[in-house]
């Protein structure tokens, strides 16, 4: 499928070009449909499609960055917001955000209704048909966290789609603190990944390869074992 990707610098503004009248009616009623969004280098990046969608209910507009995602990736590096959507014309594009750049909901449709980020490219479509073969899944903080690879494979031999926290692993490994789970896995240029889920949020097994199947985290593969993953 045709894709194209389009870089935001923080200095460029849509405001600074469109008038303000133009922007006022149907702020939801923008021409993209957000498919999904990372966030960091090309050697270390999360999935923070949950998260935009947090940050797009409290704002149109927000600052990419650390703290808005609550994750740094790839500590002391320049990182990147990626979000891939749907154009009108059923073309796919990225549009990159560098850190520190402003993020303008206005061009995506249902951006501060959250009404996206549920459909995954044609190439994910199918579940046991993803980019990325899993590795090993991790659930906690950076001070106390348990291994729950067995347990994913549990809920994902069950259903596609799930709500994850405490009560789906049958633990909570730091009390009183917001968890998230890692997954670790490797995409098909042969690179580790980590995808990160904050605690309630929603995980969709169509990214991983043979999800339903439970073809994955047997051990097999090799995974650094560090709750940041590869250095």
């Amino acid at each position: 499928m045709f894709r194209t990707r389009l870089t935001v610098f923080p200095m460029v503004a849509l405001a600074m070009i469109l008038p303000a009248t133009a922007q006022q009616p149907n702020r939801d009623a923008g021409e993209f449909v957000i498919l999904s969004a990372n966030y960091g280098t090309e050697r270390h990046y999360v999935d923070v499609t949950q998260r935009l969608r947090e940050a797009a209910k409290r704002d149109m507009m927000f600052r990419a960055g650390n703290g808005a995602f609550g994750v740094d990736p790839d500590p002391g590096v320049a990182k990147t917001l990626r979000i891939l959507v749907r154009g009108p014309h059923g073309r796919e594009h990225t549009f990159e955000y560098r850190e520190g750049a402003m993020v303008d909901g206005a061009m995506f449709r249902g951006w501060s209704k959250g009404e996206w980020g549920n459909d995954r490219p044609a190439a994910q479509a199918h579940a046991d048909e993803g980019e990325f073969f899993i590795l090993a899944a991790q659930y906690g903080t950076e001070h106390h966290h348990v291994d729950v690879t067995k347990r994913l494979k549990e809920l994902a031999g069950a259903d596609r789609t799930f709500r994850m926290g405490n009560d789906t692993f049958g633990v909570d490994p730091d009390f009183g603190k917001r968890k998230v789970l890692r997954i670790y896995a490797r995409g098909l240029d042969g690179r580790e990944r980590m995808f990160e889920y904050l605690e309630d949020g929603v995980v969709d097994g169509a990214l991983f390869r043979g999800w339903g199947g439970r073809e994955w985290g047997n051990g097999k593969e090799h995974w650094s074992g560090r709750w940041g993953g590869q250095e």
